[in-house]
Order: C-alpha cells, then structure tokens, then sequence
C-alpha cells in the first residue's frame, strides 16, 4: 500500500473548518517560482503545474526504473501547494489585484530524496517528457507555528476564513509573523477543474509567534 501523507498526516492536510494551532516540521518540496494570475491561460502558474508533477512522479516511479534510491518507499503524490505573497508588510492578500501575486507552487517530496536523487529526477524528465525543467528547485520549508484551518469554497471567498484565523490567533495570545521566508500557505486538496467552486476544499495557513 503506497503512503499517503494526507492519510498519515491529517493534522497537516484535514484540519478542521474552525481555525486551530500547529507545529508544522521541516519538509521538502519541487518547486517552481513565478508572478502573476493563477487563472491566466498559459500564465507562469500554469506552465508551472506540468513540471511539479513531472519531477514528483519521476520520483515515485523510479522504482521501475534503473535508479535505486535509497530510502525509496511508494507514496501518492501529495497535493499541489502554494505559497502566495504582494508587495504588502502586513503580509495580507488582496484577491483582486491577481496580477500581483507571487508564489512559490510546489508538491510535497519524501524524506529520502537527495540532492542527486532531486538532480537525477530533473535530469531523467527532461529526457522522458522533452520539457524545460530549468525553473524547478529542490526547496526546503521549516513552517514551524502556524495558525491554519480548512477552507470549504471559492478561492476568492478565502477572506472570511482568514479573518476568523486571525481573530483566533489573537484570542490564543499570538500575532501573525511574515516576512520573506513565512507565508500565506495554500493546499489545494480539491482539483478545480472537476470541483463545483462551492465544494474546493484548501488548507489555508499563516505563520504566527506569540504576542510580545
């Protein structure tokens, strides 16, 4: 049975719809950086998706191939991620200015992939799938405390549940704490294309410390 983090880790990827605390712990991600709408038809965003999970499933299928990476266990390809930032300092998102979004979209790799083993995957795609594999990056996230909560609903409508977010984070005696390296976090757990908008589900999470 190949492990599947949102099974295995549920306090990351099924947090309840009323906002809650946690310690999030290092991970490892492919990841593609960009500007722009998300919803641009041949955008970044979009011309990011192909190569986050070319590089993922170059990794969970190495195990049919002549690369033996050490560690290796079958795993279902996590969700896509994104990290979302303006040129804001309170760190807040205005969804109405898409066109001034940065992110960094990713997908969670496994523990065991190496530097060579994440070398090798973009190496092995770019042979097999005769894409451009330059822009991706093997990343390395420490979230550590977050405030986070299950977003039921269009993108656009995420607001009200940041609100709640911060409202919480107050009452429990934290603040928000972003900077270059600590940001919006978005996973995606439903795929749009098949989800009515009213039915997307995305984990929403903020970095926070405690109140001075």
């Amino acid at each position: 049975m190949a492990f599947d983090f949102k099974k295995e880790c549920k306090e990351l990827y099924r947090p309840a719809s009323k906002p809650s605390i946690v310690t999030v712990p290092p991970m490892s991600y492919v990841a593609v950086r960009g500007k722009g709408d998300p919803n641009t038809e041949g955008g970044e965003y979009q011309n990011a998706l192909p190569l986050l999970y070319g590089i993922a499933y170059t990794v969970k299928m190495s195990k049919k191939g002549s690369r033996s990476i050490e560690g290796y266990f079958d795993f279902v390809v996590p969700p896509l991620e994104g990290f979302w930032w303006q040129d804001s300092p309170s760190g807040d998102i205005d969804y109405v200015r898409k066109d001034d979004f940065n992110f960094i979209s990713c997908i969670r790799l496994p523990d065991f992939v190496s530097r060579d083993d994440f070398d090798w995957a973009v190496a092995e795609a770019t042979a097999k799938k005769k894409l451009d594999f330059s822009a991706v990056e093997l990343l390395k996230v420490d979230e550590g405390l977050c405030v986070q909560c299950m977003h039921t609903g269009p993108y656009d409508d995420e607001p009200a549940t940041v609100n709640a977010m911060h409202e919480y984070t107050t009452e429990q005696g934290y603040v928000p704490d972003f900077s270059g390296t600590r940001l919006h976090h978005e996973i995606y757990l439903s795929d749009p294309r098949k989800c009515a908008p009213e039915k997307l589900k995305t984990v929403v999470r903020h970095p926070i410390k405690r109140a001075e």
